[in-house]
């Protein structure tokens, strides 16, 4: 490949500095129309769509659809609307920014 392109999928600036001693990246696949329920994580998650696509919304915020390629970001303790799978399902990439001896942990809400 002769030429590289780099493209700035989105710069999300921080609450707070963030002590981060590990990364956990995991691979999520959801199937056609299965809804994550409204959730919040207790550190920042950072992912990407490989495949299918999902609405997502961060509280009250708009809802927007990922597909493959998009970029999304959950802030730590934020309360997670929506990350629904469409008819298609989804997978995506999600990387927990965690701090010294911190596990991921998710809380689920009604």
């Amino acid at each position: 490949m002769d030429d590289v392109s780099r493209d700035v999928l989105f710069d999300v600036p921080l609450a707070w500095a963030l002590e981060t001693s590990h990364i956990e990246a995991r691979r999520i696949r959801m199937g056609p129309s299965v809804a994550a329920g409204p959730h919040a994580h207790n550190g920042p998650v950072v992912g990407n769509v490989t495949a299918g696509s999902a609405i997502f919304q961060v509280e009250d915020g708009p809802e927007v659809l990922l597909r493959p390629g998009d970029a999304f970001f959950e802030p730590s303790g934020v309360r997670i609307s929506r990350f629904d799978a469409q008819e298609d399902g989804v997978e995506f990439f999600a990387y927990f920014l965690l701090g010294d001896d911190q596990q991921s942990e998710m809380t689920r809400y009604e």
